[in-house]
């Protein structure tokens, strides 16, 4: 009589009391470590995806300095040049190569500030913009200044304790001449050299005079063929 029930209670396995089939509970055979791994693959990709987006967007140029931004490809509507003299206590120096033209690291150019110099034409301020405006010798410092503390060179000043990367020591003085090319000669200009405009062909001289010297005659300057 024992044995009756436990044959009925093994016949009904798998069934409902009222008969019908018991379904097993969804996902009760899907691994765990699976639906992690697949989960880390999916999060892996889209890291992936946005790393690449991330590394392909455009990347911000050289800043805008005085009104004069650093443009891919040097203009043509408006192209002539300055000459620029740096006299430290009679001595010549020279502007750095490129001064206002950014490099990569390969050497490429990446951009041209519309007020420039190139390596291969010392001293002699290319201005390159795409419409026509006066410019001033202190833009041409600001982008100096700015190109040159980008690139890791340091500052490049013009005001009353600056020229370029010297400073005045007690007692010095800044003279400054404009030559404008007209058969005159230097003319010594006393207002604030930052204010003198940039035109085609003059030469620009400033030089830092020593406590109790004379100003120095500025040399001779002399454009190349062809600009």
């Amino acid at each position: 009589m024992a044995t009756k029930p436990r044959a009925k209670a093994s016949a009904g396995a798998g069934k409902s009391r009222y008969g019908r089939p018991v379904r097993p509970k969804a996902g009760s055979g899907v691994p765990v470590m699976a639906v992690v791994a697949g989960a880390i693959v999916v999060v892996l990709t889209i890291a992936m995806i946005v790393l690449i987006v991330y590394l392909q967007r455009p990347q911000p140029g050289p800043a805008t300095v005085s009104g004069i931004p650093c443009d891919q490809l040097e203009h043509t509507q408006v192209h002539y040049h300055t000459g620029l003299q740096i006299l430290y206590y009679g001595t010549p120096t020279e502007m750095r190569d490129n001064t206002g033209i950014q490099l990569d690291s390969a050497g490429n150019v990446k951009c041209y500030y519309w007020l420039h110099i190139h390596a291969a034409q010392k001293n002699i301020i290319h201005i390159e913009s795409p419409a026509s405006q006066t410019f001033t010798l202190g833009q041409f410092f600001a982008v100096a200044n700015s190109w040159s503390n980008a690139n890791g060179y340091g500052p490049i000043k013009l005001d009353k304790s600056h020229v370029a990367t010297f400073t005045l020591q007690p007692g010095d003085t800044i003279v400054t001449y404009v030559d404008l090319g007209d058969g005159k000669g230097p003319t010594v200009f006393n207002g604030d050299p930052s204010t003198i405009p940039l035109k085609s062909h003059e030469v620009i001289t400033v030089e830092i005079v020593k406590a109790g010297d004379k100003p120095t005659t500025p040399p001779a300057f002399s454009f190349p063929s062809g600009l």
